[in-house]
């Protein structure tokens, strides 16, 4: 059995100090992980339905494979997993910006860390995601600069509004928007994480870009306040050329 409380891990960077900690959890015995950076909590092992359905609610607008997938933000890995478990995705880009986050996969310091890490479709890169999205030269595949993808799922902001970083911005943009579709087929799909309700400002700029867009309410149980939370994931597909 595990210590009640532990922290595995411990970095300063850029965006602030970042730890990885893991506590038992007093009633069903279970290891929970949480990630925070600084003060704030980012993940936690506890709530993961948001991630999961992201990548659910994106692939399911996708009706053939084989499938390019990329996943914004790798953090605890269920966004990346659900996609693997996909028999149709033939490959995933993971991009995380920092590397402390890609080393505990690769070290095996969270439960799905190994299997991510060792699984050949998969690769995980550090970078920026919003700079490889709206700079120059434009590309998610350091490889290939430019190439395009059949579904980008993106979970680093709280929410299109409550951002980690003010260069995060832009990319809720019409602009940026606008700069993300270059990356995908046609027909290809673009998938958001947001942990704020439905934003009626952001899903009018994203139809303007998009076409297909929808906002889904995910509901899950929250053990912690005692009821029923939830989560937004916006989905929105390339015009077909």
């Amino acid at each position: 059995m595990s210590a009640r409380f532990e922290e595995i891990d411990w970095q300063p960077t850029a965006m602030g100090d970042i730890s990885l900690r893991r506590r038992r959890d007093p009633l069903s015995g279970d290891d929970v992980y949480e990630v925070k950076l600084g003060d704030e909590y980012l993940m936690s092992s506890l709530f993961t339905t948001g991630e999961i359905e992201l990548t659910r609610l994106g692939l399911a607008e996708l009706s053939e494979g084989p499938l390019d997938v990329v996943v914004g933000g790798l953090g605890l890995g269920y966004t990346a997993r659900t996609a693997l478990d996909d028999p149709r995705v033939r490959s995933l880009i993971v991009v995380d910006t920092l590397a402390e986050v890609i080393d505990w996969h690769r070290r095996g310091l969270v439960p799905l860390g190994a299997g991510l890490a060792s699984d050949p479709r998969c690769r995980l890169v550090r970078g920026d995601f919003f700079a490889m999205t709206t700079g120059t030269p434009r590309g998610l595949d350091p490889d290939t600069p430019g190439r395009q993808f059949h579904a980008i799922l993106l979970d680093v902001d709280h929410s299109p509004r409550h951002v980690l970083h003010p260069g995060h911005a832009v990319l809720y943009t019409r602009a940026g928007l606008t700069a993300l579709t270059e990356l995908l087929h046609p027909g290809g799909v673009f998938a958001l994480w947001s942990n704020d309700p439905p934003d009626d400002e952001f899903g009018s700029v994203l139809a303007e870009v998009f076409t297909d867009t929808a906002a889904h309410v995910v509901d899950f149980d929250n053990p912690l306040q005692g009821g029923t939370a939830t989560n937004t994931v916006y989905v929105a597909r390339r015009r077909d050329d």
